[in-house]
């Protein structure tokens, strides 16, 4: 392997650590926000642990939006300039995902129960807030990742942000 090569696969974890970190912040504090949404997380010490196993899982999702964007647009880094394709990319796939979770969890496997007070998605009696969760979240996450990367990069990371 050369210099570039080291470099480029370097970058590349620091970028995959990146998004995952950043998704599991911003995903915990979501998560312990809904947790009274749903039946059985009344308790802080019940909701903290299920929502952090929630949060870790979210954290891989949103590695699996950054695989798809990678396949689909062929850019490794199409987030840091994602364009209509990019956030259309993040929107569409992060409902797929959400959907089909939610229906999956709440229908097939029955892994959890909402509350009456969980706004559902008409048609689908989903949960709103964990659908509005993966649309919401992933353009932020994707621009904090960003901006954390071309700051490293300044202080002598690895220059890939340009």
């Amino acid at each position: 392997m050369n210099s570039s090569d080291t470099k480029t696969q370097s970058s590349t974890w620091q970028t995959l650590a990146a998004i995952y970190v950043i998704a599991v912040a911003f995903n915990l504090v979501w998560e312990l926000a809904q947790a009274p949404l749903y039946i059985g997380m009344n308790g802080f010490r019940q909701s903290w642990r299920v929502c952090l196993l929630a949060t870790l899982g979210d954290g891989l999702l949103l590695l699996l939006i950054f695989a798809v964007g990678w396949l689909v647009l062929r850019r490794w880094d199409w987030f840091v300039r994602p364009g209509v394709r990019g956030y259309a990319l993040m929107i569409v796939t992060g409902l797929v995902i959400a959907v089909c979770i939610e229906l999956a969890a709440v229908y097939v496997m029955g892994r959890w129960e909402y509350t009456k007070q969980m706004p559902l998605v008409p048609g689908l009696g989903i949960g709103l807030t964990p659908v509005a969760q993966m649309l919401v979240l992933p353009p932020l996450i994707f621009r904090v990742v960003t901006v954390w990367l071309k700051r490293a990069e300044t202080k002598g990371g690895i220059g890939i942000y340009r």
